[in-house]
């Protein structure tokens, strides 16, 4: 039976919390509503300090920061863009469209259609995100969006050349230095200067993941993607220090990132537990990473990796490292994460930065019923139907009487009319 050896902040006071970002989120999108670009202005100078002419770079000066970033950088950038473009490319290979004569006379099909405008944010702030540039600007360039926007905060009031670089680079048609909620809400309400989005996606703080919340249907999102989460599922052939890496590696994204490790080894847990207490105090984010791990990491002792696949489906984490004798088992049985990492070669911060999966990926239990960002996020499996003037008449028929039962007269008319029209005289 599974043994809670370390338990992080309680359902209710994260709810307590949730509540506060809710009400702050609402009264900043009700006035971009009201106010448009004099809202954004307004916030943009309260959060970021930052009040351009325009928030939307020219072409000219995309071209001029590009310029300015060091060729190693760009490089860097490229490569792992070339690696977030092969898998997305393959994965649209996938997504195939299909026409099929069910009976005679009678053809349906269906068609993956983009989506014709998305709003991507890549956050900034403490870490400039820059590989969200990939995962999203470019995911739906591949998908064939047309019009692909993207806004990123700047950081301590200057642009995050970077950020801009890898957003030009993946294809972005607009680019703005705007940040948090208000850039979220200036995309999916739009304003007298952005004109508004069908899609907005990307990962963000608690406020930007509330703020995709409460635009959802407005506009479609991704998922709603909130703190990072990681757990390292290990057994005894695993080692303590690689488990506190990887947990303190996620850890230091923001002091509500949850880290949790269940493991078959008493052993590991406390040699975990002692090797992320010295790691602390040698990690430079360790200032993030210790409140992440006291007040949401998790430790679970289990007796299998049969309970282990278990407890960690119940946690349904956003990714998920498989440090054991055979991660393959977990690939095979395991059915709630957002991604997997198989094997000690392998780690989140590759994932998040340049192998190639997307790495906005679900949170808080969302991987239950959804995965991540993909490019068929981008794309509508749009339905069709064509039929002939003899299988009119015939499908009508049944269609008329399943009406009737409904009581659909309406419904009966329109079978009844091709009836009478196509059938034989």
């Amino acid at each position: 039976m599974a043994k809670i050896l370390k338990q992080g902040k309680s359902i209710e006071e994260i709810a307590q919390n949730d509540a506060k970002v809710s009400e702050i989120v609402s009264s900043i999108l009700k006035r971009i509503e009201n106010e448009g670009d004099a809202a954004l202005r307004d916030f943009s100078k309260q959060f970021d300090k930052w009040s351009p002419e325009d928030f939307r770079l020219t072409k000219e000066q995309i071209e001029e920061i590009v310029s300015g970033v060091p060729e190693q950088t760009i490089d860097d950038i490229k490569f792992a863009q070339t690696q977030v473009r092969r898998f997305a490319e393959e994965q649209r290979k996938s997504m195939l469209d299909i026409e099929v004569e069910t009976i005679p006379g009678v053809i349906l099909g269906h068609k993956n259609i983009p989506i014709n405008s998305v709003g991507c944010y890549i956050p900034g702030g403490r870490y400039p995100m820059v590989a969200s540039a990939h995962m999203s600007v470019l995911t739906a360039k591949v998908a064939g969006v047309k019009r692909v926007i993207a806004c990123t905060p700047p950081i301590n009031g200057e642009i995050p050349t970077a950020t801009v670089a890898a957003m030009h680079l993946a294809g972005a048609d607009e680019i703005y230095i705007l940040g948090g909620v208000q850039a979220m809400g200036g995309m999916a309400i739009g304003t007298e200067t952005i004109k508004a989005v069908d899609m907005i996606v990307g990962p963000g703080n608690a406020f930007v993941a509330e703020a995709k919340r409460q635009l959802y249907g407005r506009v479609g999102i991704d998922l709603f993607a909130g703190p990072t989460e990681t757990l390292v599922v290990a057994d005894e052939t695993a080692d303590a220090e690689m488990i506190a890496t990887d947990l303190l590696g996620q850890g230091e994204h923001g002091p509500t990132s949850p880290g949790a490790l269940i493991t078959t080894s008493e052993k590991l847990a406390e040699e975990t537990v002692a090797e992320i207490e010295r790691q602390l105090e040698v990690l430079p984010t360790a200032d993030i990473a210790r409140v992440s791990w006291n007040d949401y990491g998790k430790i679970v002792l289990v007796e299998s990796r049969e309970e282990a696949l278990i407890e960690a489906d119940k946690l349904a984490y956003e990714h998920v490292e498989i440090l054991t004798e055979d991660p393959d088992y977990f690939l095979e049985n395991m059915t709630n994460y957002g991604c997997l990492f198989l094997g000690p070669e392998t780690n989140v911060a590759y994932g998040d930065k340049v192998i190639g999966t997307n790495h906005t990926l679900p949170t808080k239990g969302a991987a239950r019923y959804t995965g991540g960002l993909w490019v068929g996020k981008f794309l509508k499996t749009c339905t069709y139907q064509k039929v002939s003037p003899e299988a009119s008449a015939y499908v009508g028929k049944y269609a008329a009487r399943l009406c009737q039962l409904e009581n659909f007269a309406g419904h009966a008319e329109q079978a009844l009319l091709r009836v009478r029209r196509y059938g034989k005289k």
